[in-house]
């Protein structure tokens, strides 16, 4: 039937509208990856990258750079990691900046090839442009990397580590063109590296580049124990082995100076260990805790198990807390402000802490850092 005006059926226009509405939807979604996707120019190109805020924080959240490998791209990296999820649940300000072709695909420039891209100068200006727009702390800033992107983070901890808190490259040696120079200031260090890693070699040989790479791992934490002003040998311990994982991973902390530590993966392959549910130990998880200084050389499993017990944890603000022996207890917020002090007898004590924001916080007990707390309202 058509309409005696227009000569066009029913049908037609029907057909036309479900036409112009789907072709709407994908222009939308269309914008949306683009929105997602932002770009910042520096040294005359437009440079990608992806930021993901906490849906909810207090005041200005910690920043953490997570720089990708070799031939990677910031869309496949977000896909894997889903970082809008890592930013609420720790309250993070997510950056992943894009490295630019060199040759050999997206490719950080850490003094392994000769390249005139000022890689180090991008990440940090970029920074500073991130910290006025989002209002995010420049007393937080963290980074971590795989791979090509843990060569970065070691030359970011080398040039820049006045204004970095902590880095944590995976699998990512430091180039001997970088080893020549001094560090600009002590940073916190976590290299973490699996023995059978093939293609960045343990003892920084790469199998499947048949070339050196830089230096070994051994190198490298001598390199770090000098410039952060380690002095001793390493206190060793092997994590517990719950999983049927083949591997098995290995604690080295070094006393003295800024907090130096190696996670050894033996067994480990050129991979990122996402799951403690798979694995003995989740990388992301690890790398948090050391960032915020609950893990490694604090102690705290000893600690949790002697001084304090806190559950349910996550909590949506009703907390129980169990403590031996009378006790003050404080709790701390990411910025370092104590926002609550309380004076907990030996048993178990009820808290309300629903006034507080959500966001992640550490409870100490006689001024030694404890535990992690997470509120989620």
């Amino acid at each position: 039937m058509r309409s005696s005006e227009s000569g066009v059926t029913i049908f037609e226009i029907y057909m036309m509208k479900r036409y112009f509405t789907l072709f709407a939807m994908v222009l939308l979604f269309a914008g949306t990856l683009s929105a997602q996707i932002q770009t910042f120019s520096w040294q005359n190109v437009d440079r990608k990258y992806l930021i993901k805020m906490p849906d909810h924080h207090d005041g200005t959240p910690a920043v953490v750079f997570f720089l990708h490998g070799l031939g990677d791209n910031i869309t496949r990296l977000d896909n894997e990691f889903h970082f809008a999820q890592i930013a609420n649940e720790y309250g993070w300000a997510m950056v992943l900046p894009e490295a630019r072709d060199l040759g050999m695909g997206n490719m950080w420039n850490a003094a392994l090839l000769s390249s005139n891209v000022d890689d180090s100068g991008f990440l940090m200006a970029l920074l500073d442009s991130l910290t006025l727009q989002y209002q995010l702390d420049p007393d937080s800033v963290f980074f971590m990397g795989f791979s090509m992107g843990g060569f970065m983070s070691h030359r970011m901890a080398i040039e820049h580590g006045d204004r970095i808190m902590a880095c944590a490259p995976v699998s990512g040696l430091i180039t001997d063109a970088m080893s020549l120079q001094t560090p600009v200031a002590p940073v916190r260090m976590l290299h973490i590296h699996g023995t059978n890693d093939n293609v960045v070699g343990y003892d920084g040989y790469s199998p499947t580049f048949s070339s050196d790479l830089g230096l070994s791992v051994e190198e490298i934490l001598q390199y770090w124990q000098t410039a952060n002003g380690c002095t001793g040998e390493p206190v060793v311990d092997t994590l517990p082995d719950l999983q049927n994982d083949g591997l098995r991973f290995v604690r080295f902390i070094y006393p003295g100076g800024t907090e130096l530590q190696h996670l050894k993966v033996i067994g480990g392959t050129h991979t990122w260990y996402h799951s403690a549910n798979q694995y003995d130990v989740g990388f992301l998880s690890y790398i948090h805790d050391f960032f915020v200084g609950t893990g490694g050389g604090t102690g705290v499993e000893n600690h949790r198990a002697d001084k304090l017990r806190v559950w349910p944890n996550p909590s949506a603000g009703l907390v129980q807390i169990e403590v031996k022996r009378s006790t003050p207890v404080e709790i701390v917020d990411m910025q370092g402000r104590v926002v609550e002090r309380l004076q907990v007898t030996p048993g178990t004590a009820k808290l309300d802490l629903r006034h507080l924001p959500q966001g992640i916080y550490l409870l100490t007990v006689e001024g030694e850092e404890v535990t992690k707390l997470v509120l989620q309202h």
